[in-house]
């Protein structure tokens, strides 16, 4: 387990701007936090090589590249172990379709968002690939018809005077 990377008020404001504006220059960025360049360059690369920021993204609408399916498919695998959570999660990262995986608690093992052109893609996809996974036992689909909030930023708190 990583150590928690102590956050302090400054570190607070630039994580928050960072979500927002994530191209923001440094010198923008310094007079929004009320320090100089080189301390707010220095903050983000300790921010950087701690790995309390991971990375940066360019955040992409889906329909224009020519993705107008997303779902969500709940994975029950054969059975719960390391072995077979170990091949499921092999194989799903050779699947670029595959954006997101992640291992919960419930009813299923895994809950997995898939992007695809249209829904006969989709069944490719699934049939193909996804239902081929040998220790993949039950699937359920669902469809997301619309997307309400999609936000990638963190629920950061941030000092009051901002």
């Amino acid at each position: 387990m990583t150590d928690i990377y102590k956050l302090d008020d400054i570190d607070r404001k630039i994580l928050y701007i960072l979500q927002k504006r994530g191209r923001i220059t440094n010198a923008q960025l310094s007079k929004e936090i009320g320090l100089s360049p080189a301390p707010t360059l220095e903050r983000v690369k300790k921010l950087e090589s701690s790995g309390v920021i991971r990375s940066y993204h360019a955040k992409l609408d889906r329909e224009q590249v020519g993705l107008g399916v997303s779902t969500f498919v709940l994975v029950t695998l054969k059975g719960h172990n390391k072995a077979n959570i170990q091949k499921f999660t092999e194989s799903i990262n050779k699947i670029d379709e595959i954006i997101e995986c992640h291992h919960i608690t419930g009813s299923g093992d895994f809950i997995l968002r898939v992007v695809s052109k249209d829904i006969a893609s989709y069944q490719k996809l699934m049939i193909e690939k996804v239902t081929d996974i040998i220790v993949v036992d039950n699937l359920q689909s669902s469809v997301i018809l619309s997307t309400y909030k999609d936000s990638m930023a963190m629920p950061i708190p941030i000092p009051i005077q901002m």
